[in-house]
């Protein structure tokens, strides 16, 4: 007899009305729950002991919410809407399409759907069955890449899509799929022309894809603490073992409520993020956060991991490596280091550690190993990539793991050595480039720019860092203007979140 059950609710896209999430957690708290988790799918997940497991669903039916019961027949909506505004800027997918796009879904998908903006990588672009990312150039068309279920094939569809018409492709599509599964699922040669043929496009406004869509690199942005942008705050909250307080999240709630913010955002990270606070109230978030003794500040070292949902081996494992990389110094900036312990889980990662039994006997599983495999060009996005060390025993792993950071690294020294080899020969040879200097936070790495200035803050361009108040401080993290340092711009290789 298993030890609980597991109840998924999604909340599309990842969006939680405070006051809908109140409830359930009401519901799971009347029933004896004292912890709730989030999933890589941003939805919400409970562990219920047998006995309590009528107790809750009665509840949850009263609430009239939808949920599934150790069963994953229907997974959530994935989207890049929780980094919207806070990490993603100048783009024309706003709040608005977003929500648009979740309202025409008026379906339940049995494949996953994915809605990204092309200009961030705090999301997942390619893990779902029908992946939507958002055209840099056309305004209100959307690129289409169909990965095929049960396989890693993953086609680009030769039209981009209008925004009002992204719900009714992707459940036509889903209906082709399963009515030619035999073509479509867990073939690693399935025809994605063959699929493209069968959709009426006729019944969709569409534009032809001209340039394949270049994937962006992948920056993870730190994404916890009570950070500044605009005249607005963010908070982001990250735990360790992934356990949630129902009493603590219950106080976020009503704290939402009472401060008139609309909306929670669960992430593809397992953690929680609340937009649009005001300046007024981040003493309340702070009060908040010190009642419940909630630490908003871990290493980037262990917020660069992500781990399959519902393992309890993976997140000992992730401990472990954390561990070690942490007493090694060992940099992983830039990087997503991914656990996978179950065959069928997937994970986002830039490097994939693969646990596995060396010898299997029918259910009989013994002697388990670790595989470190390496995404293309180490970006997370990309469905192919290859091995770079096999069977290594659990002591060895770390080692191992830190050897494949530091080709990640060399592998990225490279490949700005070949750019600048490619800019020698096309540009003749000027005058030297004159030196450009930033100011950098030594604790958050935000840059304060002369020549741009920070006008959200009423500082304009041209301000120089030496005339800034004493009293500045970084609108990141809040660190005093004594730390920030001066630096070459063109040492940062500074790119686009």
């Amino acid at each position: 007899m298993k030890d609980t059950h597991i109840i998924k609710i999604n909340f599309k896209g990842g969006i939680i009305s405070p006051g809908e999430l109140y409830n359930i957690l009401v519901a799971a708290r009347n029933c004896g729950l004292m912890s709730v988790r989030f999933g890589l799918r941003q939805q919400l997940l409970f562990d219920v002991f047998p006995a309590k497991l009528n107790a809750l669903t009665n509840e949850l039916n009263l609430l009239d919410c939808d949920y599934e019961v150790d069963k994953d027949i229907h997974p959530n909506i994935v989207s890049s809407y929780p980094a919207e505004e806070i990490f993603i800027t100048h783009t024309w997918l706003s709040e608005g399409v977003y929500k648009d796009i979740f309202d025409l879904i008026d379906y339940q998908p049995r494949l996953k759907i994915n809605v990204s903006d092309c200009n961030q990588s705090f999301t997942p672009m390619l893990t779902g069955n029908i992946n939507w990312v958002a055209s840099p150039t056309a305004q209100h068309f959307w690129h289409l890449f169909i990965r095929f279920p049960k396989t890693n094939v993953v086609y680009e569809w030769k039209d981009m899509v209008y925004t009002n018409d992204v719900a009714r492709m992707s459940a036509e599509i889903e209906q082709k799929i399963w009515e030619n599964g035999d073509r479509f699922i867990g073939k690693e040669d399935a025809p994605g022309d063959e699929l493209y043929l069968l959709v009426n496009r006729n019944n969709y406004i569409t534009k032809p894809v001209t340039d394949k869509l270049k994937l962006p690199s992948f920056t993870l942005p730190y994404y916890e603490g009570l950070n500044r942008y605009y005249d607005k705050s963010w908070l982001g909250i990250y735990r360790r073992d992934e356990l949630f307080d129902t009493g603590f999240l219950k106080e976020v709630c009503s704290l939402c409520l009472q401060t008139k913010i609309g909306q929670i955002c669960s992430t593809p990270w397992k953690t929680i993020i609340i937009k649009g606070i005001d300046e007024k109230d981040r003493q309340h978030w702070n009060y908040l956060l010190a009642k419940y003794q909630v630490n908003v500040r871990h290493a980037a070292n262990e917020l660069n991991f992500q781990v399959e949902d519902n393992s309890a081996d993976g997140l000992q494992l992730k401990h472990y490596l954390v561990k070690h990389l942490s007493n090694s110094d060992t940099r992983t900036f830039g990087l997503c280091v991914g656990i996978k312990t179950g065959v069928k889980s997937e994970v986002f990662s830039s490097i994939l550690v693969r646990k596995r039994p060396l010898i299997s006997i029918g259910r009989w599983k013994f002697f388990p190993v670790y595989d470190i495999l390496c995404a293309r060009d180490f970006n997370p996005n990309e469905r192919t990539g290859s091995v770079y060390s096999r069977r290594n025993p659990k002591i060895l792993l770390p080692e191992q793991l830190r050897r494949a950071i530091l080709s990640f690294y060399a592998h990225e020294t490279r490949q700005r050595d070949l750019r600048s080899d490619k800019e020698l020969k096309k540009e003749p040879v000027t005058k030297p480039e004159e030196i450009k200097y930033v100011y950098q936070c030594i604790h958050c790495l935000s840059i304060y720019d002369e020549s741009v200035g920070e006008p959200g803050y009423s500082i304009p361009p041209q301000t120089a860092f030496e005339q800034l108040p004493e009293k500045y401080e970084c609108h990141l993290c809040e660190g005093p203007k004594t730390d920030f340092v001066k630096i070459n711009v063109k040492v940062l290789d500074l790119q686009t979140i």
